[in-house]
């Protein structure tokens, strides 16, 4: 099993494993397909956007992938770089889960985030994800509040 950081060349990889991610979380079919939208904008900003994408493969099988999103804010006292990551996407196919294979795809984007300047990561845990977030070192943040636009 191997995990590496993707590139452009990627990309149609990326396109398959994220549509994979999106109708497992979302209870959807297998078959089910998505608006042209949201792949074109998802190919666009794995292409364009200030990201870094991990994927697990297994002999030549995509059985995982991990995002780290990066954020430039405004410095402040805590955080002196106004760096941030958002981790999302994480994801690993239900016949590999439980061996360690989504902690080694975060670990791999701590240490990005870490090489880029970054003083935060955050994340939105589903309740099944909370248990690894906090083995990694990931504590609930309750300081926040949000506006929904959509």
């Amino acid at each position: 099993m191997e995990i590496k950081k993707t590139n452009a060349d990627d990309i149609e990889t990326l396109i398959d494993i994220r549509l994979e991610m999106l109708r497992v979380v979302n209870n959807l079919p297998e078959d089910a397909e998505f608006d042209k939208v949201l792949v074109d904008r998802s190919r666009e900003y794995f292409l364009k956007g200030n990201q870094t994408t991990v994927i697990a493969i297994d002999g030549g099988k995509v059985i995982g992938c991990a995002s780290l999103s990066y954020i430039n804010l405004m410095p402040t006292y805590d955080h002196p770089t106004g760096k941030r990551a958002h981790l999302m996407n994480v994801y690993t196919n239900k016949d590999y889960r439980r061996q360690g294979i989504g902690k080694k795809m975060i670990e791999l984007l701590i240490d990005e985030a870490k090489s880029k300047g970054c003083t935060e990561i955050s994340l939105d845990a589903t309740e099944q994800g909370r248990l690894l977030y906090t083995h990694l070192g990931f504590t609930a943040n309750n300081n926040g509040m949000v506006l929904n636009l959509k």
